[in-house]
């Protein structure tokens, strides 16, 4: 090397090490006594080992006011660029909080958007890691301004590329609704939180006194909130998770998920299904095991388990084809849907159907959830998102009735009316408009009354009703139902009807977009 290009090029790397150091060895080690990896070494789990290139390293912040004149703040507290994860492309931005807590300036968020507006143009996945204070107040409209610049390009990017948000530490003020619009949320086990205003701001407003956890922490936002997709221990488990979640997903929405070469047969039968599902309705069972059984073993990724635990959503596998998992839980309200459920249900639906991720209904529902709580509640308006969403899906829609399908649940878990392209049932099916006690109840009210023993009436005709209504034969007569198949089939059947519909055309009504219930 020529000795004028060595001292310049010496010069230079002397400069981006000391740039990428953040906010110094002093502040990386206390996030390390918080149990906090630094962004850069996020960022090293993320992607594949060598992969990763930063972009804008030398950006510098435009502050003022109150001395931020006087300060340098590396990469202005936030990292961006683009690399590999298992063996995709991928583009990221991380916030170090070792630079002025990571908060969010006008420069900072001009990178980010940045990165954004990079993964919509090139069409790949962008996974934002929050680590931040909030807006720095010293730059004001500044900050405010690339506020809105985000959340703009978050819109403009949803259902174009994947986005996952992993909240890494506090996320606070206005920069929550970042990760709010985003695909899907990561949380962290005690060292992270998420809320439009800190405790401090709380008290001083509505004379509540609380704390980070309690007030925003992984907890609230898993078991109550629903805003965040899982909990993971530490950071090194979030980074993990998330290189899992991007496995099933497409780069963008004019790709297929990414096939992989099973390992399990496609032929296998589930005969452990007649082992785990009852024939006595009246008897609870765990559909997680019935998931386990019919699709590749070990592929399922569950999301948002905390959460509206009356339903169960996530990624799978059948035959090496990625799959989107909804499925009632009977164990909870007996598998009925509320109003939390409708929202995580369709939430789901609605990103499988923009990235071309074929549903798999399983459906053991007795309807929706009745009561003045859930009327209350926004019942109707909550439970009609879970109708538009499966109307609305073109992907290919293939539904097996478990077990009950009553009323409005049989509708909004994908009957042939709201468009599945196949529909099986098992022979422990019911099918109908409602359930035989109540349809009893009603149509034999004033026989039953009058009767000497009105709960031997009563029981009579609720089996008459069952015979001739409730079962999965009355249906299949009516064309509802494809065909009633045997527990041992269901796998061999389904990876069948998904490989027939894969290539599946259907396009929506010609409109700018639909109006979604609230």
């Amino acid at each position: 090397m020529a000795p004028e290009w060595k001292d310049l090029t010496e010069k230079f790397q002397a400069e981006r090490q000391r740039l990428r150091a953040g906010g110094g060895a002093e502040l990386q080690a206390k996030e390390h006594a918080k149990g906090k990896l630094t962004a850069r070494e996020r960022i090293d789990l993320l992607f594949d080992p060598g992969t990763f290139e930063e972009v804008d390293l030398f950006a510098k912040h435009i502050g003022r006011d109150y001395g931020l004149d006087k300060r340098e703040l590396p990469a202005d507290g936030v990292i961006i660029g683009y690399g590999e994860v298992n063996g995709r492309g991928c583009m990221v931005y991380a916030e170090d909080f070792t630079v002025v807590a990571g908060t969010f300036g006008e420069r900072h968020g001009r990178k980010i958007c940045k990165i954004i507006d990079m993964a919509r143009k090139y069409g790949y996945p962008v996974v934002g890691i929050n680590d931040s204070g909030g807006a720095r107040v010293t730059e004001q409209m500044g900050a405010l301004s690339q506020y809105g610049q985000l959340f703009y390009r978050h819109v403009a990017a949803s259902g174009v590329v994947p986005q996952i948000a992993l909240i890494m530490g506090p996320v606070a003020g206005g920069q929550a609704y970042s990760p709010a619009l985003m695909d899907f949320i990561f949380m962290v086990d005690k060292t992270s939180s998420m809320f439009i205003a800190g405790p401090p701001l709380v008290e001083a407003v509505v004379y509540e006194k609380t704390d980070e956890q309690s007030l925003g922490g992984p907890k609230v936002h898993g078991r109550i909130t629903g805003v965040s997709d899982g909990t993971m221990a530490d950071d090194r488990q979030c980074l993990e998770q998330t290189r899992r979640l991007l496995s099933y997903l497409p780069l963008n929405n004019k790709e297929a998920p990414p096939y992989e070469e099973p390992e399990d047969r496609a032929d296998r039968e589930t005969e452990e299904l007649e082992q785990i599902i009852p024939t006595d309705q009246k008897k609870l069972y765990n559909m997680r095991r019935v998931i386990e059984v019919v699709f590749d073993r070990g592929s399922f990724f569950e999301l948002k388990k905390e959460f509206a635990q009356n339903l169960i959503i996530g990624f799978a596998r059948l035959n090496g084809h990625v799959v989107g998992v909804v499925a009632n839980n009977p164990m909870k309200y007996n598998g009925a849907l509320d109003y939390n459920a409708a929202d995580k249900g369709s939430r789901f639906i609605r990103f499988c159907d923009a990235f071309n991720i074929p549903l798999i209904s399983l459906q053991d529902v007795p309807g929706f959830l009745i009561g003045t709580r859930s009327e209350h509640n926004g019942i109707i308006r909550h439970g009609a998102k879970m109708l538009y969403a499966y109307a609305e899906a073109t992907v290919p829609k293939i539904t097996c009735v478990v077990r009950k399908a009553y009323a409005g649940g049989y509708l909004a878990m994908c009957s042939k009316d709201l468009g599945a392209d196949l529909v099986f049932a098992l022979p422990t099916a019911e099918i109908c408009l409602m359930g035989p006690q109540g349809a009893v109840n009603i149509l034999f009210r004033k026989e039953i009354a009058a009767a000497q023993d009105p709960e031997k009436v009563r029981a009579e005709r609720e089996a008459e009703f069952m015979e001739r209504y409730v079962n999965p034969t009355y249906a299949a007569g009516l064309q509802h139902v494809d065909d009633i198949i045997m527990p041992a089939e269901l796998r061999r059947r389904l990876i069948k009807g998904l490989e027939m519909t894969l290539d599946k055309d259907e396009e929506g009504p010609d409109r700018k977009h639909g109006i979604t219930p609230v």
